[in-house]
């Protein structure tokens, strides 16, 4: 938990392209009394302010260390070209990878995709930052290939995009260190899975579960017995329930009690 224990907050860093404000709100309507700060940060760098401690959670673009962090997959985006708005492109709705092959195609430092390289043209040099990159293809020397929120993100009135129906895809999770599970992380894991306000929280209740549902009383078998007595012919103890209850309430015929016989 970030803060003091007088005072405490939750820190919740998310990647460009990514929009917390949904939870945010609902965070902010249940615990009112603990600040949530959020912190956008590039993709590279959610991992190293986590593992810093300089926030509690983060929403990724997957993969991350599974050996260190916790992570929950929330989806995985649409992957567009960005190009500008007169290319030939634009006559079609989708592009596929083998379309870019005689393409300038920039890949900037901080591309979000796993490959070593993209196809088509490599660029004369790799822009610094996908917003870089995107100022590049306005000026029409070459196109984009991004997640479709990152399109949307830096959106220019003279560029658009198309959908890229075959290039490689990118996933956001909600991630945070295993180790440093605490309650108001697992209240934002709550938020996030759509849970109640009553099951918010509850770690550790979730984790006696178990327990607690192998402590509860099994049904006694001879109150089953005398229900179902002298109904051997219909399956006996194997009968339905719902056909046990239909012959405990017809006025004790059939139950069979020695008493009656004396």
């Amino acid at each position: 938990m970030t803060g003091s224990e007088e005072t405490p907050s939750f820190r919740l860093a998310y990647v460009p392209g990514v929009t917390p404000a949904k939870w945010a709100r609902i965070w902010n309507e249940r615990l009112p009394d603990i600040p949530l700060t959020l912190l956008q940060v590039p993709a590279a760098e959610t991992e190293g302010l986590l593992r810093a401690g300089d926030a509690d959670a983060a929403f990724v673009r997957l993969p991350v260390d599974r050996t260190f962090f916790s992570a929950i997959p929330l989806y995985t985006e649409s992957t567009v070209v960005v190009l500008p708005k007169d290319h030939l492109f634009t006559a079609g709705e989708e592009v596929t990878v083998a379309d870019l092959a005689d393409e300038v195609l920039f890949h900037p430092l901080d591309d979000v995709f796993d490959w070593d390289a993209p196809p088509g043209e490599p660029a004369f040099e790799r822009p610094a930052t996908t917003e870089d990159a995107i100022e590049l293809v306005a000026a029409n020397v070459g196109l984009l290939v991004v997640p479709q929120s990152l399109a949307r993100l830096y959106h220019r009135k003279d560029l658009t995009y198309r959908t890229l129906t075959d290039g490689p895809e990118s996933s956001v999770a909600l991630s945070w260190p295993e180790e440093a599970t605490t309650d108001l992380v697992e209240d934002f894991i709550g938020i996030v899975r759509g849970r109640t306000v009553n099951s918010t929280r509850g770690r550790s209740t979730v984790a006696e579960q178990p327990k607690q549902e192998r402590k509860r009383p099994e049904p006694s078998r001879q109150k089953s017995g005398k229900a179902s007595g002298g109904s051997k012919s219909s399956g006996g103890a194997k009968s339905s329930g719902r056909g046990t209850r239909g012959r405990a309430g017809t006025s004790g015929r059939g139950t069979g009690k020695p008493r009656r016989r004396s």
